[in-house]
């Protein structure tokens, strides 16, 4: 099996493993090779993707790697999202926005203990459909990547700037992070609707 045949197996791989990726050990496995020469190809890969004229780029987050749209594909997908047929963001997506959008920049694990669960699924899928984008690394220990809202995200929900979302109450009070997530995703949902109203 030639180098060209090892790259086309992982690209078929990555485009297969959707939202979720895949670790560059799976890769390894299946491909019965070594990490390092795993990494060497995605490197390979990466430059290939960004000089060509194909719409996708590899994305990291911490070890999982996968495929995603190219920042100039945002006016395609803005349609896609829009339209009603495919509104394919889930509840648990939904939610995950909405936290990012009021508490940006923010890190997987802070969404996580305000939403009480995993959230990497959600966040990947955000990523992937270009709602949001990494906005540095968090400083201390680890470096964790922070996650904020993209320009597509104010385009697909109307919104001129963050500051047209609606305000949330300045002190929560001893509510708990469960309620606090409720909080984000309630009034979320209120833009949503009034972003509905003003389209029709």
């Amino acid at each position: 099996m030639d180098r060209k045949e090892r790259l086309a197996i992982i690209e078929a791989i990555l485009f297969a493993s959707g939202d979720e990726g895949v670790s560059q050990k799976q890769l390894a496995h299946v491909l019965d090779t070594t990490e390092l020469e795993i990494s060497q190809m995605l490197d390979e890969m990466r430059e290939q993707l960004c000089q060509s004229d194909r719409g996708l780029v590899l994305l990291e987050m911490g070890e999982i790697i996968q495929l995603a749209t190219k920042k100039e594909m945002a006016p395609f997908l803005k349609k896609l999202v829009e339209a009603p047929t495919n509104q394919t963001l889930s509840q648990a997506a939904l939610e995950t926005l909405a936290i990012i959008a009021y508490k940006q920049p923010i890190t997987r694990s802070e969404v996580e203990e305000i939403r009480g669960v995993k959230s990497e699924r959600p966040v990947q899928t955000l990523l992937t459909k270009g709602l949001v984008e990494e906005k540095g690394r968090r400083e201390g220990i680890g470096r964790a990547y922070l996650f904020g809202t993209s320009p597509l995200f104010l385009d697909v929900f109307g919104l001129k700037d963050l500051n047209e979302l609606p305000p949330l109450p300045e002190e929560v009070g001893d509510a708990d992070v469960e309620t606090e997530a409720d909080l984000f995703f309630e009034k979320f949902q209120e833009t949503l609707k009034a972003v509905d109203v003003e389209e029709k």
